[in-house]
């Protein structure tokens, strides 16, 4: 009986043993056309090493849940994971000020901030006064915030000048739009100690001044902000207008302030309201390798729309402007890709 099944038992293991080696040589050939498939459909290029970021995690610190910085900080971890397969996330924060700490202590990879908190990082002055911050950098110019400040129309505020004596919210402590707030009310002669301040958020400003606890506030952030949007339907608005003659003689000195304008219908107002802006800023740690600042840097801009059709705000970011105004020093691996595209 043993003789009998030795032969069957033996060609039954070749066989097999044939099926394992053919498998084997087939399974590399079908992975690569299955890699190919995946990245063909998010960035249209093999799928190598070369592709792949250094780093494993990207955190961009964001501002409050509705505001326009955590609507594209989201939208931008979104490509960012889709594009190299990172842990990409965002971190909401109370903004620019928290923003820049947060990036200087190594806590996060990238965030966005604003132009005026950023030069007083770089130069070391107001919340930065302790030392110059040095170890950030930039990638790129992205949009402007608008310094919205409304107030309620039964308040009779109309213009900055006409803040003194009134409550009024400037943004969370520290935020770039608290900053923008007290910079801008003291370049009109007004100091918070001529005005009662409430430090507050977009969200809770809106509820407060619905509530009639504030009559005005200060919203620093893309057009249009998600939070006014709301409020103009639950009580009668004022944009206060600011004086751009009087503007012109602040930016001789502040020259990260621009004037602008929030276009006629942007709040149900009937015609431009003068206002000022400052410009975002998107920045990273300064030990982020050149390769991986190239690849996020180029990322951004060749995902554009998908940041534009996440807020509206995002449709002025563009290749173009995207080196005008820095005010920190530029990533080695950003300023080799926007030379690549100046060459082309």
């Amino acid at each position: 009986m043993k003789s009998i099944y030795k032969m069957p038992l033996l060609a039954a293991m070749i066989a097999a043993s044939m099926t394992l080696v053919a498998c084997s040589d087939k399974a590399p050939a079908d992975n690569a056309a299955t890699d190919s498939a995946t990245t063909d459909t998010s960035t249209d290029t093999a799928a190598t090493a070369s592709d792949k970021l250094e780093t494993k995690f990207v955190t961009i610190a964001t501002g409050g849940a509705s505001g326009p910085y955590n609507i594209i900080g989201t939208s931008l971890a979104e490509i960012y994971a889709k594009t190299f397969g990172v842990n990409a996330k965002t971190q909401t924060t109370g903004a620019s000020v928290e923003n820049v700490n947060l990036l200087t202590q190594g806590k996060v990879d990238m965030v966005l901030a604003l132009s005026d908190v950023v030069t007083d990082a770089v130069e070391g002055k107001n919340d930065f006064k302790a030392a110059p911050i040095t170890n950030i950098q930039q990638i790129a110019v992205l949009y402007p915030n608008v310094i919205q400040v409304v107030a309620s129309e039964k308040s009779g505020i109309k213009n900055i000048e006409d803040l003194k004596g009134k409550r009024i919210a400037v943004g969370d402590q520290g935020s770039g739009t608290e900053v923008n707030a007290r910079t801008l009310l003291e370049g009109f002669g007004i100091t918070y100690d001529d005005v009662k301040v409430d430090y507050l958020g977009f969200a809770d400003a809106a509820d407060a001044m619905k509530a009639g606890k504030i009559e005005a506030a200060f919203f620093s952030s893309g057009l249009p902000n998600s939070s006014l949007l709301e409020l103009e339907q639950g009580i009668k608005l004022q944009l206060v207008t600011i004086n751009q003659d009087k503007l012109k003689k602040i930016i001789e000195t502040k020259p990260y302030f621009k004037t602008f304008e929030i276009p006629a219908g942007t709040y149900g107002n009937a015609a431009a309201i003068p206002t000022t802006a400052v410009m975002n800023a998107l920045l990273v740690r300064s030990d982020i390798s050149e390769d991986d600042g190239y690849k996020l840097t180029k990322a951004l801009f060749e995902n554009l729309e998908g940041l534009k059709n996440a807020h509206q705000a995002a449709k002025d970011i563009s290749l173009e402007t995207a080196q005008v105004g820095m005010v920190a020093p530029i990533h080695p691996g950003a300023k080799k890709y926007y030379d690549e595209q100046a060459a082309k």
